[in-house]
């Protein structure tokens, strides 16, 4: 704790009171996970005020109830400014005195309402019986509470009065606001959960059946690609000299060589990487799991990081993330946010910012060399051939071959 503070002697009203004996373990919680010495030093502040209402409220570390920290934040902030990490501070310290066995461990606390309880137990259909991935399961929540509170709005759930006339209704009144593609999440969302509820048996009629499909040509436009010097163009923005600069360059490799998707790339952990066979493991979509050589300057870029630039912490993902505390990336926003700043950096103005554009790129950069349309599915791990025919559009030259000339135009 003594780095925390200028003066060697750690004040000693910081271990007197009921939280005397958390706080060095707090400290040292913080300077594992990387926390500036300013933010450490405003959290330490934090928990000594803390420490000396309860010794005032004649209170101990067990009396730490959700509605004891409600009171004593209702009197900080009449004596201090609110500030946004107040409730993360209180989140800390409750899990770090749990792990500790100071206080019980509390099971996650029950939905507190029917609608809650049926939203969890749809996310645990789909997480258990359909293995759907978690990006999945939080992209399909929010149509189904749209639903919900279109259809019943306040009043109790009665799925026994649900008409296919209703699901249309309301695909009708969204589909117009939203963009093709997530119109047709929308639509899968509405599927999954009716099946769901058929399966539970709160309907008898197959309203699965009656959710239209979205019209979405999908080979109706070319696929968005950048060309190869505009690849090298935003690996030469990261600067390798820093460990932003290895991490990004070890993210953008295993976007361009190997066509990672960003959820890819997220969950990737240390255990997924076989140095000595020259192999690394990818786990894809429907928890599926597969095996891909690891290219020789993709290994040279993680092993760069990992030498050079991870901390030490408890997780196992490979990339975590540089600010405070040190965790791996949360979501795939994250790895798409990297690819949108670094394209803006190096000046290149491309319709789609995300991860998934050097999955497109790579694919038509290997039908280019001449690569099949097969191998490109094998390496995309493509559930559907139909998904790599689109491909097949980029090849214009072959494509003009096959081309009917245009009546009365020039022979």
């Amino acid at each position: 704790m003594t780095k925390f503070f200028k003066n060697p002697h750690i004040p000693q009203y910081m271990y007197q009171g009921p939280l005397g004996s958390v706080v060095p373990a707090y400290a040292a919680f913080l300077s594992q996970q990387g926390y500036t010495q300013q933010s450490a030093h405003l959290q330490l502040r934090f928990l000594a005020d803390l420490n000396q209402w309860l010794h005032r409220q004649g209170l101990q570390v067990t009396d730490l109830t959700e509605p004891t920290l409600h009171r004593y934040l209702r009197s900080r902030h009449q004596r201090f400014r609110p500030r946004y990490d107040d409730n993360s501070i209180l989140r800390k310290l409750l899990h770090l005195l749990h792990t500790q066995g100071l206080l019980p461990k509390e099971a996650s606390p029950p939905p507190d309402n029917p609608r809650q309880c049926l939203e969890h137990d749809f996310d645990r259909y789909l997480a258990e019986e359909r293995g759907l991935s978690m990006a999945t399961r939080i992209n399909y929540r929010p149509f189904i509470q749209r639903f919900l509170s279109a259809q019943f709005g306040a009043k109790p759930i009665r799925f026994t009065a649900l008409h296919a006339k209703d699901v249309i209704r309301f695909i009708r009144t969204q589909a117009p606001r939203l963009s093709p593609k997530r119109a047709g999440l929308m639509v899968s969302a509405l599927r999954s959960f009716f099946r769901y509820l058929r399966h539970r048996g709160d309907i008898t009629i197959d309203l699965a059946a009656c959710v239209p499909a979205i019209a979405n040509w999908q080979f109706s436009s070319l696929p968005k690609f950048l060309q190869p010097h505009q690849v090298q163009q935003v690996l030469s923005q990261c600067d390798r000299r820093t460990a932003q600069g290895r991490r990004d360059y070890a993210i953008f490799l295993l976007l361009a060589r190997l066509g990672l998707r960003a959820c890819e790339i997220v969950g990737l952990t240390l255990d997924d990487i076989h140095w000595q066979a020259g192999e690394i493991t990818i786990q894809g979509k429907g928890n599926r799991s597969t095996r891909l050589p690891l290219p020789p300057d993709v290994g040279q870029a993680i092993a760069a990081y990992l030498k050079k630039d991870r901390p030490v912490c408890s997780t196992r993902h490979v990339f975590i993330r540089l600010k405070a505390p040190r965790r791996g990336f949360a979501n795939s926003e994250a790895i798409s946010t990297i690819v949108a700043r670094t394209l803006k950096k190096a000046g290149i103005d491309s319709p789609h910012t995300g991860a998934h554009l050097f999955r497109h790129t790579l694919a038509t950069q290997m039908l280019r060399q001449g690569a099949s349309l097969p191998d490109i599915a094998h390496l995309l791990r493509h559930r559907s051939f139909n998904t790599t025919t689109i491909y097949a559009k980029v090849d214009l030259i072959a494509l003009g071959t096959l081309a009917q000339p245009w009546p009365g135009g020039e022979q």
